[in-house]
């Protein structure tokens, strides 16, 4: 049986209009599915708003004690509820989660090495059978950025690679399709045109667009994550906009060993 899991990005998140026509496209796919959401940029307005301060470093917060607290409040609360909310409207029975609820999502904190990136965290593992029994009970599992280290400690966790390892843990009992939703038609061969999608890439052509500095900054960390699981045994991976979700479509990047 397939299994899509969804990440959407922070962009489509930030704008109501086209979070509402994702959602909607969403609860449209058929068959078993999981969304995966940050929430980065609302935290940093609200956080603004309450006088803390977001420390960033090359695009990656910094977690200090009063950032969690934010975080917190922003990806498993603002954010997360109103999805479940929206994806209810549209017959979605969708149950909202951190990977601290039902022990779902694993972590570690990430150690100190040149930076202390403070209560960030990197995920040890994902309990299958939890989430396969929500999947099978007909629920819509909605997963915000955050794990825990089985000792009472939340952790900001990158929204990519839960996708990425949802997708992998999940590989064992279904054929995983990964989607990467964002504002963008899917890997571009010039950036400044949005329909020079590159349809196909497998491991060859990757490094060909890496020597040609084609796929490079923001988009190299979501690449590594895709090339990642495709090594785990993930089906398919998907890189688009909200249109891909329409199985009409065929503008989007797909990505195979």
């Amino acid at each position: 049986m397939k299994l899509s899991i969804i990440k959407i990005g922070g962009n489509v998140i930030e704008n109501k209009e086209e979070l509402s026509k994702f959602l909607k496209a969403f609860s449209e796919l058929k068959g078993p599915k999981i969304l995966v959401h940050g929430g980065g940029k609302l935290a940093t307005k609200l956080g603004t708003r309450l006088g803390i301060k977001s420390k960033l470093i090359d695009g990656r917060r910094i977690t200090d004690e009063e950032s969690l607290g934010l975080i917190t409040m922003v990806y498993a609360g603002l954010v997360n509820k109103n999805i479940v909310a929206e994806l209810q409207s549209h017959d979605c029975n969708a149950i909202g989660l951190s990977g601290a609820d039902g022990d779902t999502i694993q972590a570690h904190k990430r150690p100190v090495k040149d930076i202390d990136y403070g209560y960030a965290g990197d995920v040890d593992g994902v309990s299958t059978k939890t989430i396969a029994k929500l999947l099978e009970a007909g629920l819509t599992p909605v997963f915000c950025a955050m794990t825990h280290d089985g000792k009472g400690q939340l952790l900001n966790t990158n929204a990519d690679t839960i996708a990425s390892e949802l997708a992998i843990g999940m590989s064992g009992n279904y054929e995983t399709i990964l989607y990467y939703c964002f504002e963008r038609k899917g890997v571009l061969l010039n950036v400044n045109d949005d329909d020079s999608v590159v349809k196909n890439i497998d491991s060859a052509s990757y490094q060909d667009l890496l020597k040609q500095k084609i796929i490079a900054d923001g988009m190299l960390p979501k690449m590594e994550n895709c090339f990642h699981a495709l090594q785990k045994n993930v089906h398919q991976v998907r890189i688009g906009d909200i249109s891909m979700l329409d199985p009409k479509s065929t503008l989007f990047t797909t990505l195979t060993l």
